[in-house]
């Protein structure tokens, strides 16, 4: 199904390519409002460049942040003020999740990438009494709702890419220079198996081609 003609995808994405912007960082404000103002530690799995770990550490007395990229992770270590309460890791979570038990567990943009029913049952196994898990992913466009949210994303995103770059064309962020698998998964197959695993999670599709999902552990 397609909701604008091939003609305007491809002045879009000429268009987006010379105004990029940040997808997943649009969601870090969103993300520090489902969270408790003080923490002890949090944990920020794919932290990639680190942005959401240094705001995390404005919130948590300890943040771990993981990603599997070293590049990525030694680039998050130089942007990273030395005052900050960050460590930053080269980790599989898959082979071997940070052990520990977490007050805040993030994971923005990552876990399709990783086998989504292990992951969760690991983030549930070090959430703390308390806590709060908060997901940003990506899934596979399937539903009516699907198209039609990411036939409003399109315009939306070229919008804020304009905003964003004040109208200038701008290099891409280095949080968006790593490659980005496509999801396999679709929004239901998240839901189904997310509330399975995390019973009471509050799942939402957004724009830019994103679900949130929220868990308290109680």
């Amino acid at each position: 199904m397609k909701i604008l003609s091939p003609r305007v995808l491809r002045a879009l994405e000429r268009f987006n390519a010379a105004h990029p912007w940040d997808h997943n960082a649009h969601y870090h404000r969103w993300i520090l409002r489902q969270l408790p103002r003080n923490v002890d530690h949090a944990l920020d799995v794919g932290s990639g460049s680190g942005d959401l770990a240094r705001l995390l550490a404005g919130r948590a007395a300890v943040v771990t942040a993981v990603d599997s990229d070293p590049v990525i992770t030694a680039r998050a270590k130089e942007l990273t003020p030395a005052a900050l309460p960050v460590t930053f890791t080269v980790a599989d979570v898959v082979a071997e999740f940070p052990a520990g038990s977490y007050d805040v567990i993030t994971c923005v943009a990552t876990i399709h990438h990783l086998p989504f029913t292990q992951v969760l049952a690991s983030f549930r196994r070090h959430l703390a009494p308390g806590g709060t898990l908060v997901v940003v992913g990506l899934s596979r466009a399937h539903s009516l709702v699907d198209h039609l949210l990411g036939g409003v994303a399109i315009p939306a995103n070229a919008a804020l890419g304009r905003l964003k770059n004040r109208g200038r064309p701008s290099p891409r962020p280095v949080s968006m220079t790593a490659r980005t698998r496509s999801a396999d998964m679709t929004f239901d197959d998240v839901l189904r198996e997310a509330r399975a695993v995390l019973p009471g999670a509050r799942l939402r599709r957004r724009l830019f081609w994103r679900y949130t999902l929220v868990w308290k552990h109680s």
